[in-house]
């Protein structure tokens, strides 16, 4: 089975990264960056690109399924321009030609609260993205929407502040439905969900992602 992979770079893409290399069913990891992986492997072929120049690598985008981890922060895009153009459009791009190069099944890593009406710029660009990605009607889609993320070594310091108050108010028994989400363990989930659900278009939030992650 080939996987095609974009956002490998970030948290989620890197422990997705190392899932895929691990899964022996998967026989070669096509990977689309703007920049090089820290992880080398006989099964991946990476692809560096300029997401701006579709053009240029558009025809390579071939293989079984689609995993989209791609995303950015609106300090590190510098504008909310900028991060719509990462958020949205170079993952919407790449997605429209994978579904027209007969990709069948793409899974795609979304954000809690997204939705296309949200008064929140982050939310209502992921629910912009999800719902003009079904209109491609792939075969098989899915989506996560995940609560907070652990990310290992995360400079985000309102994340990490989140995520330690989450915990402990997790372990009053509080809040339970927004536990803290490592990354590796979505990126299990997502491996898990390909294998595990048939043809159709899912949603999974929250708890469901940890059941995934068995």
């Amino acid at each position: 089975m080939k996987a095609l992979l974009i956002g490998a770079t970030g948290a989620t893409g890197k422990d997705l990264l190392q899932v895929l290399i691990n899964d022996k069913d998967i026989q070669l990891i096509e990977v689309f960056s703007r920049r090089k992986p820290d992880i080398q492997h006989n099964k991946i072929n990476i692809h560096i690109i300029d997401f701006d120049k579709i053009d240029e690598w558009k025809h390579l985008i071939k293989g079984d399924v689609l995993f989209s981890c791609l995303g950015t922060t609106l300090r590190a895009a510098g504008s909310k321009a900028e991060q719509k153009k990462v958020d949205y459009q170079y993952q919407y791009e790449f997605t429209k030609a994978a579904r027209e190069n007969n990709v069948e099944s793409y899974i795609l890593v979304s954000s809690d609260y997204a939705s296309a009406k949200s008064p929140v710029f982050y939310s209502r660009i992921k629910g912009e993205l999800e719902e003009d990605v079904k209109k491609l009607n792939f075969p098989k889609l899915i989506i996560f929407n995940p609560p907070i993320l652990v990310r290992k070594d995360s400079d985000r310091k309102a994340e990490v502040i989140s995520v330690k108050v989450l915990r402990f108010l997790n372990s009053l028994g509080l809040f339970r439905s927004f536990s803290p989400l490592p990354t590796e363990k979505l990126a299990t989930a997502m491996v898990n969900s390909y294998r595990r659900l048939g043809n159709g278009a899912y949603s999974i939030k929250g708890r469901q992602i940890f059941e995934y992650a068995q």
